[in-house]
């Protein structure tokens, strides 16, 4: 007997819960939190990073509060130039694109070295549907 969720409820985003919640800061401009539902470090810290790199951001971090909560809260502050809720939507369409291009040189060099998804050994298969 664990007290560890069952490995469904850490995934599944329950009825009527949004998967993504702005709550502006009234005390620090052009900055917000954003939580995020059903996530983990390995988004945390990748969107931390991006947004890093983003002249346009002035603070980028995220935190966990509990490791059996799988959420996590990401805060942004930015110039007064543009919105943290711009800055954000850029930065993820810049991580698809880059995801897409390391996705795509992947399955290039799979093709180029005469290995198919079901000829990988070790049992695990590239997902063809994106």
């Amino acid at each position: 007997m664990s007290n560890a969720p069952a490995i469904h409820e850490i995934y599944l985003l329950p009825e009527g819960v949004q998967k993504v919640t702005e709550i502006k800061d009234t005390k620090i401009p052009n900055a917000a939190t954003y939580h995020l539902e059903k996530e983990d470090h390995t988004l945390g810290n990748i969107l931390r990073m991006e947004l890093l790199k983003d002249k346009s951001v002035l603070f980028a971090g995220y935190k966990m509060s509990h490791p059996l909560d799988h959420s996590v809260d990401l805060k942004l502050q930015t110039t007064p130039e543009t919105s943290p809720l711009q800055v954000l939507q850029s930065n993820i369409n810049n991580l698809q694109k880059e995801i897409s291009q390391i996705k795509r040189k992947f399955e290039n060099e799979l093709t180029l070295h005469g290995m198919q998804s079901s000829d990988m050994s070790n049992g695990y298969t590239v997902d063809r549907a994106y």
